[in-house]
């Protein structure tokens, strides 16, 4: 049973470590430098890292807001029959 146990946490901790280390390769930080410290503080502690970098990924991460911008133009939309 410990073993299953055993088993299970360490199939969690990489996955939680995989997901970390994809989403820092995949997200946009304001400086470069970030980039390379998150990843080699994820890769030297692996569980401990990941969830400080989860933890404070908003604070060093661009988050450009979206716009709504729907286009209402009738003379764009093709008329119906």
């Amino acid at each position: 049973m410990t073993n299953l146990m055993l088993i299970g946490l360490f199939v969690l901790s990489t996955i939680l470590w995989l997901q970390a280390i994809i989403d820092i390769v995949k997200t946009k930080f304001k400086l470069k430098i970030y980039k390379i410290i998150w990843i080699c503080i994820v890769l030297f502690f692996p569980i401990i890292g990941s969830l400080i970098y989860f933890q404070f990924k908003r604070k060093k991460t661009m988050n450009k807001r979206r716009k709504f911008q729907p286009n209402f133009d009738k003379t764009q939309r093709p008329e119906r029959f």
